[in-house]
């Protein structure tokens, strides 16, 4: 499996809170969901991709090369919409145009006054005066309009209607229509993630708790709804997460198909990646 980016123990420390030693592979050719509370570190993580932050240790590899040993230019390849970052206001959409041209080698001004006219942008308009997902419209012509390969998206459609949302995921997956591309994308609408994302990466107060196949996942995980005895017939190894009711037991399972075929009394109800994570997080442990 060819790598787009690579992460080795990756670790990035600050006053109250660490990411820590991260090692995760972003397969070219993919969409990988980056998800995880609030300060888990995601931020961090693209952050550290980006060389807008420095980990104190590890070491990141773009295309099998090391992210230090790179040159200059590196980031021509890269559309990035990423939270702290934001642009002059004052100008226009067609004065950005103009400003990003002298910027990147590789811009195709026909490409992005093409998807300011399919985003019904208003070039004329100053960009401060544009609605949040106008806003966000702008950001993804940006980005899909230097020949990028890779597209590194920091929560790109939180507090976006489902509509523009929706848009901008099928723009995802047409992008990723060549394999030599591929998106890091972080949100919590787990629900857009289920729609377009390949990989998931959750990420728990600062470390890597689980990276695995989307549909893989999906298929693989169950919950079981079951009482204390029935519970106590459940292989340990299985067991993912517990929440304990008055009356009944419900279960995280990594593989419910192996429970079914081995404790065929017992019901496996499919379980969704939302669920998923919210027993890793706030379920017991057996």
């Amino acid at each position: 499996m060819d790598a787009a980016i690579c992460l080795h123990n990756v670790t990035k420390s600050y006053k109250d809170f660490t990411l820590d030693h991260i090692t995760l592979d972003i397969p070219k050719g993919s969409i990988v969901g980056l998800v995880g509370e609030n300060g888990a570190g995601k931020t961090t993580l693209l952050k550290c991709i980006l060389q807008l932050a420095t980990p104190e240790e590890g070491q990141i590899y773009i295309d099998d090369k090391p992210l230090s040993q790179l040159s200059g230019d590196w980031k021509n390849n890269v559309g990035v919409i990423i939270s702290g970052i934001d642009f002059a206001g004052s100008m226009t959409g067609a004065e950005f145009g103009k400003t990003m041209e002298k910027i990147y080698e590789n811009w195709e001004m026909d490409t992005y006054q093409a998807y300011l006219k399919d985003f019904k942008i208003d070039a004329g308009k100053k960009i401060k005066e544009y609605s949040k997902g106008m806003k966000m419209k702008l950001c993804l012509a940006l980005a899909l309009s230097h020949q990028a390969k890779i597209l590194i998206f920091d929560e790109p459609t939180s507090g976006l209607d489902p509509v523009v949302r929706d848009d901008i995921l099928d723009l995802l997956l047409d992008f990723i229509q060549d394999e030599s591309h591929t998106v890091l994308i972080s949100s919590h609408i787990i629900s857009d993630l289920e729609k377009v994302a390949d990989y998931i990466a959750f990420l728990h107060e600062g470390r890597l708790q689980l990276f695995m196949n989307k549909d893989e996942m999906l298929d693989k995980h169950g919950v079981i709804h079951c009482s204390a005895v029935e519970y106590d017939q459940i292989p340990e190894d299985y067991v993912k997460g517990i929440r304990k009711g008055q009356f009944c037991y419900e279960v995280l399972v990594s593989d419910r198909h192996k429970i079914q075929r081995e404790l065929p009394g017992l019901t496996v109800d499919s379980a969704s990646i939302e669920e998923i994570i919210l027993f890793l997080v706030k379920g017991e442990k057996k």
